[in-house]
């Protein structure tokens, strides 16, 4: 009698083992739930009242109608107390966003400026600026886990970056640029890139395009790398 109950208990484990789902056992290992890699990744825009993506990059500030006297920009970010303080402070040209919980003024001009109020984060630059009427200014935000990459692109003008947390790393006919939390990079126009991202955190990260107006923001470019990020 307790011969045959405890072989038809042990059956019973052995069937329920072995109908356990195998996806259910690996995500009980820690460290091994992975996520689809985000390639081909473009800046977009958010229509207001729109929900954004956890993930991605997005167009979260634009002002147009630039005009620079001197040849190559600064771009100047500082952060305020308030949303209010920050409009206080802008130039007619500025942008205020928020995000990653803070208050964000960006402005273009010389590298030496008057500073009304804020904190400085960065001073991003020179931005060579290529001859055009006038100007826009696209800020975007960018939230990509390691592995993320951009679509092969170009600009028809400067941009900078500012890394908030995480690595980067920008691959160019002339090699691989990298940059960790708290630095900047920037680069030419019409320049062909990829954008990567390394390291093992999530990467935040401002990038700000100044561009003759009356063209596109970016636009996709035949140029192959070579990989160099991923050396």
């Amino acid at each position: 009698m307790f011969r045959t109950r405890f072989i038809l208990v042990l059956a019973l484990f052995l069937l329920a083992f072995q109908f356990v789902p195998v996806g259910y056992l690996r995500a009980q290992v820690p460290g091994t739930a992975g996520h689809e890699h985000l390639t081909e990744v473009a800046c977009v825009d958010v229509a207001p009242g729109e929900k954004r993506p956890e993930f991605g990059c997005f167009n979260v500030g634009t002002v147009t109608g630039l005009h620079f006297s001197q040849a190559s920009v600064y771009w100047h970010l500082r952060t305020f107390a308030s949303r209010k303080a920050a409009e206080a402070a802008k130039s007619a040209t500025g942008i205020v966003v928020e995000e990653d919980g803070r208050v964000w003024l960006s402005e273009f001009g010389p590298e030496n400026t008057t500073r009304r109020g804020g904190d400085t984060i960065a001073v991003v630059g020179p931005l060579h600026l290529p001859a055009a009427k006038s100007y826009a200014a696209v800020l975007s935000y960018a939230v990509m886990r390691p592995g993320d990459n951009s679509r092969v692109h170009t600009h028809p003008g400067p941009e900078g970056w500012y890394v908030l947390t995480g690595e980067q790393c920008l691959e160019t006919p002339a090699g691989a640029n990298r940059a960790r939390a708290g630095g900047t990079m920037t680069v030419r126009a019409n320049t062909p890139m990829e954008l990567n991202v390394t390291g093992t955190g999530l990467r935040r990260a401002f990038a700000l395009v100044i561009h003759d107006a009356t063209q596109e923001r970016g636009t996709p470019s035949d140029w192959k790398p070579a990989q160099a990020c991923r050396q």
